[in-house]
């Protein structure tokens, strides 16, 4: 773990403290993403050390790929039905523990299964912590038909919104356009800085063609930031409270020898 660089020393240590609220019995929602990633191996580790009966519920194919690797078992959110946490990443979070997400290509999964659980942690390193959201690219999920006049409306919605930019692009894989695991598109706000969130999320979805966007508001609960020096900030919404701690740095962990 020594080895490891200090983003990605600063992911790790938020997802071990992440798992330490599962507990026995969970059906846990698991994220998508690279932070998402090394909770998932935390919490296989968390699993087979303290044999907990577990149930995980993943929001992307690739997530659930990684959790049935390494032993987790998985069900769909359908058969799940209501989850008690779900733990991911984001791509930035503000003071409200508003979030930005889809980074990933995931949004809409994330979005369903984190509503439909009762905590959602977010973890994240200390770079995700800003002011006010909209430096990184707001992504929205939009159905591949017509998807030009819908980026056209967004673009047109824009203007009356309270926002420092009104870029917008197709999210791309090398030369076709990134699909989901929906089936749809995504296409990227590169908006600056969101003076309203709230009021920004529910315009967006009243465009035809728009599915989702990738703004989480009200729905985190806890946020923990990673440091690369094994520090840990835990800061939960509906307490009020801010704590701060250490986790140790391990060598020798297999289960994390291919990162």
């Amino acid at each position: 773990m020594t080895d490891l660089s200090p983003i990605d020393k600063a992911k790790f240590v938020a997802a071990k403290r992440a798992v330490d609220y599962v507990q026995d019995g969970m059906r846990i929602g698991l994220g998508t993403g690279s932070t998402a990633a090394w909770m998932v191996r935390c919490l296989a580790e968390k699993m087979q050390a303290e044999k907990l009966d577990i149930m995980g519920i993943p929001t992307s194919t690739r997530t659930a790929d990684l959790a049935r690797e390494l032993g987790i078992p998985v069900t769909s959110l359908d058969e799940a039905k209501w989850l008690d946490l779900t733990i991911d990443g984001a791509d930035e979070f503000d003071g409200e523990l508003n979030l930005i997400k889809g980074g990933g290509g995931a949004l809409l999964q994330e979005k369903i299964v984190a509503t439909a659980s009762d905590r959602m942690v977010v973890i994240a390193d200390a770079a995700k912590d800003v002011t006010a959201l909209g430096a990184f690219p707001l992504p929205i999920e939009v159905i591949p038909f017509g998807w030009q006049t819908t980026k056209a409306l967004v673009e047109e919605t824009l203007i009356n919104m309270d926002v420092l930019g009104r870029d917008t692009s197709l999210r791309m894989n090398d030369d076709a356009p990134y699909v989901t695991d929906e089936g749809n598109y995504i296409i990227d706000l590169h908006l600056r800085r969101i003076g309203n969130a709230r009021q920004l999320s529910l315009v967006l979805n009243q465009v035809p063609g728009v599915v989702e966007n990738g703004l989480f508001i009200d729905i985190c609960d806890v946020v923990i930031i990673g440091h690369g020096d094994g520090r840990v900030q835990v800061r939960d919404i509906n307490e009020g409270t801010e704590e701060e701690e250490k986790i140790d740095l391990l060598e020798g962990d297999n289960i994390f020898a291919d990162l």
